[in-house]
């Protein structure tokens, strides 16, 4: 894709569409229905930035070969943003904006990113910088948007939708499948691994050598942390192990750059490997866990979350809770209320679109103690050093917006985000 392209792609089901959350650019792995016998157009525009108009004064020194030799040390006040202007994003979403309004489009609350039309039929738009998708039940409303836009800002096909931001889409009669199969090409020949022997799992189950000497080339492995933080969009087995070579980026060791290795041999084993997205009962079911006190240097737990629309998994994540936990009750209650409030944005942004959820979202912990804490006040006493804003998953579990239930640890789900595991 050209850069400053507009591109737009139809893709008409059910219901199917992609958003993004917070800074995080993640949209298009939450698709929140497979397709069943959908198409895709892909209609495009040019020097989407330059059609922002600025609010605020700006100035330039007068362009090369366009001097005015009559006053050559004027210069020029801008009315239009210009690529490489700190406005130019600003002023092109605000042009967007204000023309996705006058067409019917209602911003959603939830995501600043997506826009939502309810008259005759559903259409949805979600922009990402100036690439924008287009997708809804009907592919003739879908494409009337796509002519009105055309209208207002220049636009050319594009063809279906295959390959974006560096995911790839591939439609079947069942759904949809989503890969990163050439970006980890891409990554594999920076790294100079493409020759290397795959392996089974991205981390080993030994510790790493915090001893070792400092890497050389920090800033290889920093780019290389960058890409691969990319690959997590649809990589949820990379989470745990992103997540730890990650917190090393400023002092990076051998070993650590060695960790980092084993995850791209492991990629090279799995190179086609992706996720499917199809219809099914639309439900939300989450997993919750917590590894405490498995980072040797501080003792801090790591949680994690896999959470499913029906039997589609639409987000999870790994991260390290920024105290340390005095048991693993309290680890677990941590990431229980982080998981929670991943569930509560996922509600609000399905009633953006004017979609209820049958039952209340399910939420699973392997820890009964964790549970009795959030279903029982009385556990206050014990719990006195817990911060207040975890008490978030009290409140859920009182007014019903929220059910908890016990799995077993054989059956967790989020184990993976929270710890390395076997190959067996």
């Amino acid at each position: 894709m050209v850069p400053g392209s507009i591109s737009f792609f139809i893709e008409h089901s059910r219901l199917q569409m992609g958003v993004s959350h917070q800074t995080k650019t993640r949209w298009l792995h939450r698709s929140l229905q497979g397709s069943v016998g959908y198409q895709g157009l892909s209609p495009a525009g040019s020097n989407a930035f330059l059609h922002g108009t600025l609010s605020e004064s700006v100035f330039m020194q007068q362009p090369p070969g366009f001097e005015d030799s009559t006053k050559p040390h004027h210069v020029c006040q801008l009315h239009k943003s210009l690529y490489g202007l700190k406005q130019a994003p600003r002023t092109w979403y605000d042009k967007l904006h204000a023309a996705l309004a006058s067409l019917g489009f209602v911003g959603s609350q939830s995501d600043h990113s997506l826009f939502v039309k309810k008259d005759n039929s559903l259409v949805f738009v979600l922009v990402y910088v100036d690439d924008i998708l287009v997708t809804g039940p009907s592919s003739v409303d879908c494409q009337h948007v796509i002519t009105q836009l055309s209208n207002l800002f220049p636009i050319k096909d594009l063809g279906p939708l295959h390959y974006f931001l560096g995911l790839e889409v591939k439609r079947s009669s069942t759904g949809i499948f989503l890969s990163q199969t050439k970006y980890i090409l891409d990554l594999l020949t920076k790294a100079k691994m493409v020759g290397a022997k795959p392996c089974n799992t991205p981390l080993s189950t030994s510790k790493i050598d915090h001893d070792s000497s400092l890497l050389e080339n920090a800033s290889e492995y920093r780019s290389l942390m960058g890409a691969l933080q990319y690959l997590t969009w649809t990589r949820s087995d990379l989470s745990f192990a992103v997540n730890l070579v990650c917190q090393f980026m400023h002092t990076p060791k051998v070993s650590n750059f060695q960790a980092v290795k084993q995850i791209l041999r492991y990629l090279k084993g799995i190179i086609d490997h992706g996720f499917s997205k199809c219809s099914s009962f639309p439900s939300i079911k989450a997993f919750s866990d917590a590894d405490w006190a498995g980072c040797e240097l501080d003792r801090r737990s790591t949680g994690g979350y896999c959470i499913f629309l029906g039997n589609s998994l639409i987000s999870w994540g790994a991260k390290k809770q920024p105290t340390v936990a005095r048991s693993s009750t309290e680890a677990k209650y941590r990431s229980l209320a982080n998981t929670a409030s991943e569930i509560t944005w996922l509600c609000q942004l399905l009633a953006d679109i004017g979609y209820c959820l049958p039952c209340s979202p399910q939420l699973w912990c392997d820890n009964v103690s964790t549970i009795s804490l959030a279903k029982n006040p009385i556990f206050h006493a014990r719990t006195k050093h817990v911060e207040i804003d975890y008490h978030y998953i009290r409140e859920k579990v009182v007014a019903k917006h929220i059910s908890l239930h016990y799995i077993c640890s054989q059956d967790q789900v989020a184990d993976i985000c929270t710890k390395s595991l076997s190959a067996a």
